[in-house]
């Protein structure tokens, strides 16, 4: 059974810092294309940043300059670090993996695995 298991959320002052972990189990995700996306309530999931196999991210222009992708391939594990965090910011988190060799995508619907997702709340 393929999982993605997203952790590190939780409730932060706004200006504050958290770190986003995302293990994947079932299969490999060395050569996939993965990301992170945000459903705050009453609204569209959104792209957040997305990571291709080889190292390369794009970012959505919300969150460059504050916010950080990784992964750590032996590990299976995908990372999003995020600072100076914004109240409008609070959503669940989720991580999401895609096709091999793939691009990072916007598109929700280029991503066959989710997680089940992780909350993060920016209070004022």
């Amino acid at each position: 059974q393929v999982q993605l298991v997203e952790s590190g959320g939780g409730l932060v002052q706004a200006g504050g810092s958290l770190r986003l972990s995302c293990v994947g189990s079932g299969r490999t995700f060395t050569n996939s294309v993965m990301s992170w996306f945000r459903q705050a309530p009453g609204k569209e999931r959104e792209f957040v940043a997305g990571i291709q196999y080889k190292g390369g991210t794009v970012y959505a222009d919300s969150v460059k300059g504050r916010f950080t992708i990784s992964r750590d391939n032996a590990k299976n594990t995908l990372y999003l670090k995020m600072n100076s965090l914004k109240p409008e910011e609070t959503a669940t988190y989720y991580c999401a993996a895609g096709r091999r060799f793939a691009l990072p995508s916007r598109n929700i619907d280029e991503y066959s695995y989710w997680g089940q997702g992780t909350q993060v709340t920016v209070s004022s």
